[in-house]
Parts: C-alpha cells; sequence; structure tokens
C-alpha cells in the first residue's frame, strides 16, 4: 500500500468525523467540497512523492472547521481559527504531534482572503485543490449559491462585462468572474494544478460569453 492510500486508509473517516462536527449549512463548504479538495489534493500528490500525504489529507478535511460568511468582517481570519480548531480536534484523536505544525500551516495558508504565501509543498498542495474548486463548472455553482445567500443581483442590467463602469461583484455576481476566479491561475504552485486551471479557466471564460450573449437576446 503506498503512503497516499495508507493515510486515507487509517485517517479518511475519523477526518470526515471530525469535519461533519463543524458544518454549518454552507454548500459552497459542505462536505462535498471537502472530498473534491481531497480528491483534486490526492491528485496532485500522485505527481509529488516527496510530499506527506497525511498532512495533505488532514488540511483538506480541517481546512474550513471554521467558515465565516464572504461578508463577514472578520473573513480573513477564518482559516487561522481553523487551523487552531484543526490542531485541537487532531491532538485529541492522537494524530502524529510532528505534523500537527504542518497541518496548521496549510490550513492557515489555503485562504485567499488571509493572503498568506504557503511555505511548504503541502500547503502549496492543499492551496492549489482548493482553488480549484473555485473554478469550472463547480466553480459557478458555487459562485451563484453564495452570491443568492448575499442576494446579488445576477449581472448588471445593461453592462454584464462592466465596459463602461468599475467592476463591483458585491453587488453583481457576473463580475465575480473578472474580479476573482479569473486571477486563481496566476496563483497556483504546481504543474498539475495548472495544466487542470486551464481548461476550466476557458470553461468560464465560455459561460460568460453565452451569459452575456443571451442577455442580449443574441442566442
Amino acid at each position: 500500500m503506498d503512503d497516499i492510500a495508507a493515510a486515507q486508509a487509517r485517517w479518511q473517516a475519523p477526518l470526515r468525523a471530525m469535519a461533519a462536527q463543524h458544518t454549518d449549512g454552507d454548500a459552497a463548504h459542505d462536505a462535498g467540497h471537502l472530498e473534491r479538495v481531497w480528491a483534486t489534493a490526492k491528485h496532485i500528490l500522485h505527481a509529488h512523492p516527496e510530499a506527506v500525504p497525511l498532512v495533505v489529507l488532514a488540511a483538506c478535511y480541517l481546512h474550513d472547521l471554521v467558515n465565516l460568511p464572504k461578508n463577514h468582517p472578520n473573513r480573513a481570519e477564518a482559516s487561522r481559527l481553523s487551523a487552531q480548531q484543526a490542531v485541537r480536534v487532531l491532538r485529541a484523536h492522537h494524530f502524529p504531534a510532528q505534523l500537527l505544525d504542518d497541518v496548521a500551516h496549510a490550513i492557515e495558508a489555503h485562504s485567499f482572503s488571509a493572503g498568506i504565501a504557503p511555505a511548504t509543498l503541502e500547503a502549496n498542495i492543499v492551496q492549489d485543490a482548493d482553488r480549484l474548486d473555485a473554478l469550472g463548472a463547480i466553480g459557478l455553482a458555487r459562485m451563484f449559491y453564495v452570491s443568492g445567500t448575499l442576494q446579488r443581483a445576477l449581472s448588471h442590467p445593461t453592462d454584464p462585462l462592466a465596459e463602461h463602469r468599475p467592476l463591483d461583484d458585491g453587488r453583481y455576481t457576473l463580475d465575480h468572474i473578472e474580479t476573482k476566479l479569473l486571477t486563481l491561475t496566476e496563483s497556483l504552485h504546481t504543474e498539475t494544478a495548472m495544466d487542470i486551471a486551464l481548461s476550466r479557466r476557458q470553461w468560464l471564460l465560455d459561460f460568460r460569453d453565452q451569459f452575456v450573449a443571451e442577455c442580449a437576446g443574441e442566442r
């Protein structure tokens, strides 16, 4: 059994249970999100046998233990709070003590809002996997879900591409593609993640073009 399979066999079920105790009903950061982040991270791990899979596995499942709304004034603190909570939970479950600091750092560094640069390969992998879940079809579904909960308009009624106004994703959902989602590819660290991101980025652009064309009654 390889290191990835061994880590998954021993710890995946307990980590799922730990995460389940802290879910808050946010469908953009639910159990499905955690499973997708781990699935992507596992795919990246196969290209990096030098990484420690157990650190990545734990960080993937516990990175959203504290999940503050996008418009919360302390949103940038969520990953630090999640890291602290993760360490407490993992200690209680006798997780290898020598790996706790690396798990905490990977959790802290995953967040776009926190702006913490990952300093380890494991943190790079977790950050890449989390950001890839914001790209493509699922990323769009999550974007519209979050915007719906915040009661944002789908797009500007007459200028959806912001050709004659400043971008404002606090008011118009479609603007979020330009202000954040398309920028994520520039922050990725691993070659595997960048390869995945290229096709997902094009998918986003194609969707935006179709959306705008439909707004104009052209398609």
